[in-house]
């Protein structure tokens, strides 16, 4: 599944146009992720924080707005 439009809008409001990557490393050690993010932006990716393999569902809750960077190092990264 995907999520729909709509929350994706509405996880892209609650982020407030940043990336809420909040995940330790060399990039951002100790605070959320500076990358400022269009809400149609080829950098904007909408993540499952539950993998779907694991019983997460496409709910607001479950969706985390991520930059192209911070998506790909999620363990998850490129699986259902």
């Amino acid at each position: 599944m995907a999520f729909s439009e709509a929350t994706k809008d509405a996880a892209y409001a609650r982020s407030g146009g940043r990336c809420e990557c909040r995940r330790q490393d060399g990039y951002h050690p100790y605070a959320r992720c500076p990358k400022r993010l269009a809400r149609h932006g080829e950098e904007t990716e909408f993540h499952h924080v539950h993998a779907e393999s694991k019983g997460g569902g496409d709910s607001l809750s479950n969706c985390e707005v991520l930059c192209t960077r911070c998506h790909k190092a999620t363990a998850s990264y490129g699986r259902s």
